[in-house]
């Protein structure tokens, strides 16, 4: 298989499972259409310019570049180690969601017993 100069740097190879790549992929793209989409709008003047305006615009650019960047570090920073971690957090998260749908399983409600 031939490799390409743009996935020399991609942090996302260190993800060995296609469908997660997909997955953050697939997010990122979405977020970063909504991002483009608002400075579009903001840019072709059908927004009218205030502060309250100028904060959303700017936080639509830097929140969805903070995002990206630790979405990147993560992937880079433990190489496969972190997809480990990742399944066996959303296992343990499946286990608690689990037990809280059994019929044995009571909340306790302090209003309803006090």
């Amino acid at each position: 298989m031939e490799s390409c100069d743009g996935c020399k740097i991609q942090p996302f190879k260190y993800i060995p499972d296609p469908s997660l790549q997909t997955y953050f992929m697939l997010v990122l793209f979405t977020i970063w259409s909504i991002t483009f989409g608002v400075i579009a709008i903001f840019w072709l003047g059908f927004i009218g310019y205030n502060i309250l305006t100028s904060i959303l615009v700017h936080a639509a650019v830097v929140i969805p570049l903070a995002f990206t960047n630790a979405i990147f570090v993560d992937a880079e920073r433990d190489g496969e180690n972190w997809l480990k971690e990742w399944r066996e957090e959303q296992s343990r998260y499946k286990l608690v969601m689990n037990r809280l749908k059994t019929k044995n399983l009571v909340l306790w409600d302090p209003n309803k017993e006090a």
